[in-house]
C-alpha cells in the first residue's frame, strides 16, 4: 500500500512538472517597438496619425500614447518625439513593420515625419 501511494505521488509530481514546462513554453514574451521621429509637416501628420493607429490596432498592437509627449534625457540627447507600441511577441512586431499595411502608408508617412531610429525589444521573463 505504501509503495502504491509513493508511486502515485511520484507520478503526480512528474505529470505536474511536465504540465508546468508546457505552460512555460507556451507563454510568449511581449515586445515593445520604439520609434523616434521628427515631425516634418504637422498637417500631414494629422492625416497620417489615424491611418497608422488603425493599422497598428488591426495588427494587434497597443499604443501607449507617447507620441508628442514630453521627453527628457538622462544620458545623451532626448528624442523630439517617441512612439511606443506593445506587441504580443517580437515576431508580431516584426511582421507588422514588414507588412503591406505598414509599407502602403510610406507616402503619407514620408510627408508627415522622418524616422530617426526604430527598433523593437523583447521583454524578459524575470
Amino acid at each position: 500500500m505504501k509503495f502504491k501511494m509513493a508511486l502515485a505521488v511520484i507520478a503526480g509530481a512528474a505529470i505536474g512538472g511536465v504540465a508546468v514546462k508546457g505552460l512555460q513554453a507556451q507563454a510568449k514574451l511581449r515586445a515593445y517597438s520604439v520609434t523616434e521621429v521628427e515631425v516634418l509637416d504637422p498637417s500631414a501628420l494629422g492625416v497620417y496619425t489615424p491611418l497608422i493607429l488603425a493599422a497598428i490596432k488591426s495588427a494587434g498592437g497597443r499604443t501607449f500614447n507617447t507620441a508628442g509627449g514630453r521627453t527628457i534625457a538622462f544620458t545623451g540627447g532626448a528624442p523630439r518625439r517617441v512612439g511606443i507600441i506593445e506587441w504580443d511577441s517580437l515576431d508580431q512586431a516584426q511582421s507588422f513593420f514588414q507588412s503591406p499595411a505598414f509599407s502602403s502608408l510610406a507616402p503619407q508617412r514620408d510627408k508627415a515625419e522622418r524616422y530617426i531610429r526604430q527598433y523593437a525589444v523583447e521583454a524578459t521573463s524575470n
